[in-house]
């Protein structure tokens, strides 16, 4: 048997928990991880209500899934970003946005963090995945030059809005992973490495693997794996293609929207990308990762009721379990 295989429900927020674990039931999958938005998992009602966690479990036993892990990209997004504006408006719900002051929605936000851990203690399960925001994402392509001394500034500004919040998950038990992906505080290897230094390694916090978010930074998954495989708390199946660079595209995509054809990269249903799946598995393998492959569905140009279930059964069809047999010790004589 290999992993259990989920289904991150972020895409999914316009359905209610009950019609999508339905749909998901019937697929095969064997479970779902719960984001914090729409009604799927939301976390002032977990610890406000006292029956609302049994409420999560009692739909997802009644279609046979098990649940893993919680996700809150969103909220933690806010906790150290710069700037605060109307994007994050449209993602946060209104008693995090508050008024809009930028400081006083990222106080909010490390707060839902926290409270984040408490709830995810409460529904039984170990990872929050997510976000953290980055004060110095904005300077990724920068003129006038920004200094180091500036860039380690933001990373001393994300520890200290971070720790307090992974202190309280630590108590909790639970792991906090941050999916590497572009606008956070790490997106590639080296910022990985330099965010787990700001954090002086801090026990409670680990990564949510993705590997569609490194291949269009032409960054090999497989050695991200080598790099942080016992920090590894989840994974994330999810598949990226770089398009032909004809001479017209540009790897940064020329502010067009995902799925637009003239991008030089976009997101694709799991085995229609360049992730080589085959290493990727080889890799989680040799680290030791034994948790879910979470399939997290995102391509805009093909029809999601189609393309969650083929990602269901391509990865099904390529995982598989480390050999725990040294085949030449069969050699071996035994007298």
């Amino acid at each position: 048997m290999g992993r259990p295989v989920t289904l991150f429900t972020g895409q999914w927020a316009d359905l209610t928990l009950e019609a999508l674990a339905e749909k998901v039931s019937e697929w095969g999958f064997d479970g779902l991880e719960l984001a914090c938005w729409g009604d799927h998992f939301e976390v002032d009602k977990a610890l406000s209500d006292d029956s609302y966690v049994q409420s999560r479990h009692d739909i997802l036993e009644k279609y046979g899934l098990r649940c893993w892990a919680i996700s809150n990209h969103l909220v933690g997004q806010c906790v150290a970003d710069d700037p605060i504006d109307g994007r994050h408006q449209q993602i946060l719900p209104a008693r995090i946005w508050g008024d809009g002051s930028p400081e006083g929605v990222r106080q909010r936000a490390a707060e839902e963090m926290k409270h984040t851990a408490r709830a995810a203690k409460l529904m039984g399960v170990e990872v929050v995945a997510g976000f953290t925001g980055s004060s110095v994402w904005k300077n990724l392509y920068f003129f006038p030059p920004t200094s180091q001394a500036d860039v380690d500034a933001g990373y001393q500004d994300f520890a200290d809005r971070w720790l307090p919040i992974l202190d309280v998950f630590q108590q909790e038990g639970i792991k906090f992973g941050l999916e590497v992906h572009p606008t956070e505080i790490a997106y590639d290897i080296i910022t990985s490495q330099r965010t787990l230094a700001a954090l002086g390694h801090h026990p409670a916090f680990g990564f949510n693997f993705d590997p569609s978010h490194f291949v269009h930074q032409f960054v090999d998954p497989v050695k991200f794996i080598d790099a942080f495989g016992d920090r590894i708390w989840h994974v994330h199946v999810k598949d990226s293609k770089v398009e032909s660079m004809d001479g017209t595209r540009s790897i940064l995509s020329s502010h067009l929207d995902f799925g637009d054809h003239r991008r030089g990269w976009n997101f694709v249903s799991p085995g229609r990308g360049d992730v080589n799946w085959d290493e990727l598995i080889r890799a989680l393998n040799r680290v030791g990762y034994e948790g879910p492959l979470s399939i997290e569905w995102e391509d805009t140009v093909m029809a999601r009721d189609f393309g969650a279930p083929e990602a269901l059964d391509f990865i099904r069809s390529i995982d598989f379990p480390a050999s725990d047999v040294i085949f030449d010790a069969a050699f071996a004589s035994d007298k």
